[in-house]
């Protein structure tokens, strides 16, 4: 597991992982009580992941597979903040945009007015419109369900992630390979392979399982702007 302190990652090296419930805790604590504001939180996290994607090369076309919640919004951060940086990005929706809340549907809302290709999967799922759709892709990356989700991906994104393990382009997770528990690490039967997981503020505690390693490719941890002294409640110095 590698940890680095360039590029916009964290400086802090954690003495601890986090579970589900920490990470929780964290991010409402930095809104409630430090004032931050939810969208700088999610856009720091895609840039970061963005930051992870330029450094390890994404010369070629990216498309980034969206499920639900706030995981689809940094989805929606990534797209955006790639095709700033020139690269060929299309998104592929696998949840009702309708149902998005709060800072995953503001996201989604620039992200429609930014004219990128989005790709809907999501009222009748075709598995050879979606292999056609990541067909060329260069890296795939997996924001589909997050840290917050337990148990196996439902229908379609298990076939959805079933597809995107037998493509050959390389995979990112955002925050944890969607299937793969925060909290244990079991993996449930259709999980992501992931080359790399850009995971935010520090490892997840189910990283520490070894089950978990073939899942999680290397682990890049993404500073997302949370205030120190509150990092250091949770993580220590």
């Amino acid at each position: 597991m590698r940890e680095r302190a360039e590029g916009g990652l964290l400086a802090i090296r954690p003495k601890k992982y986090l579970t589900r419930d920490q990470v929780r805790s964290i991010d409402q604590r930095a809104i409630d009580e430090y004032g931050m504001s939810g969208l700088v939180l999610m856009e720091n996290a895609g840039r970061g992941c963005v930051d992870v994607l330029c450094r390890l090369g994404c010369e070629a076309k990216v498309v980034i597979v969206c499920g639900g919640g706030n995981n689809a919004g940094d989805g929606f951060v990534i797209a955006r903040h790639l095709e700033l940086r020139g690269a060929n990005v299309q998104v592929v929706l696998l949840s009702d945009p309708a149902k998005l809340k709060g800072d995953a549907a503001a996201n989604f809302g620039i992200l429609q007015r930014c004219g990128l290709p989005i790709i809907e999967q999501y009222a009748s799922f075709d598995p050879h419109a979606f292999l056609r759709a990541i067909a060329g892709a260069q890296w795939l990356v997996d924001a589909i369900l997050g840290t917050g989700s337990s148990g196996a991906p439902r229908s379609p994104w298990d076939t959805a992630i079933e597809i995107l393990n037998e493509h050959p382009a390389r995979r990112m997770a955002v925050d944890l390979p969607t299937g793969l528990d925060c909290d244990t690490g079991v993996p449930s039967a259709t999980t992501i392979q992931a080359d790399v997981t850009c995971t935010f503020v520090a490892p997840k505690q189910g990283f520490a399982n070894p089950i978990a390693q073939r899942y999680l490719g290397d682990v890049e941890v993404i500073d997302i702007g949370v205030p120190r002294r509150l990092l250091s409640e949770y993580l220590g110095e």
